[in-house]
């Protein structure tokens, strides 16, 4: 993919998300946690290369100071990913994201072992992280799932699955039912009170 169609699906992700965005302009000078997967675009990329390992790291670092987005180099993350007021993210060395996942902020995809090894998420493809979540350890949150804000998740959640609460619990997640503005069996019109 190129350049411009990577920048322009960007932009495209920032509007889907987030409707108080009003143009490309105010998108790419605003939105931090666009600018740090923008940078770690690049420093995953550095990461793979032999050698620079310290250069990705250490501007892995910069970008965290600039924008409060902490995403470390090895991460492997997919497409169409958003950061919605980007704040306190962290997200770890074998962090592995799908596509379409928006994270909100103050999330931590961390880790809970000091071994070498897979320590920490995998998220699936179009999960909604909310606010403060903490997901944890080398656990897998199924495609289509939420986690709802400031749940602490330390086991795997199924497809399809709302997470949530300290610690989470896993419940499918079922299709929105629209309910009537009005109930109509106890609605008193209130013409009727005169």
């Amino acid at each position: 993919m190129s350049f411009l169609s990577r920048l322009r699906e960007d932009l495209t992700t920032a509007r889907t998300h987030d409707p108080a965005a009003r143009g490309d302009l105010e998108i790419i000078l605003n939105y931090s946690g666009l600018h740090a997967i923008w940078v770690h675009r690049l420093t995953h990329r550095l990461w793979q290369t032999e050698g620079l390992r310290t250069v990705a790291r250490s501007l892995s670092q910069v970008t965290r100071w600039l924008t409060g987005v902490e995403i470390h180099p090895g991460a492997t993350i997919g497409r169409r990913f958003f950061i919605d007021h980007g704040m306190g993210i962290v997200i770890g060395e074998t962090t592995e994201i799908g596509d379409d996942v928006m994270l909100y902020h103050g999330v931590t995809l961390g880790g809970r072992s000091l071994e070498k090894v897979k320590r920490h998420p995998t998220l699936g493809h179009r999960v909604t992280v909310g606010a403060g979540a903490k997901i944890l350890g080398p656990i897998t949150i199924g495609e289509d799932s939420a986690v709802g804000a400031n749940a602490v998740v330390v086991h795997d959640a199924p497809a399809s699955s709302i997470v949530t609460g300290i610690p989470a619990e896993a419940r499918p997640r079922t299709p929105e039912k629209k309910k009537p503005l009005v109930d109509p069996v106890t609605y008193i019109d209130p013409a009727m009170w005169i």
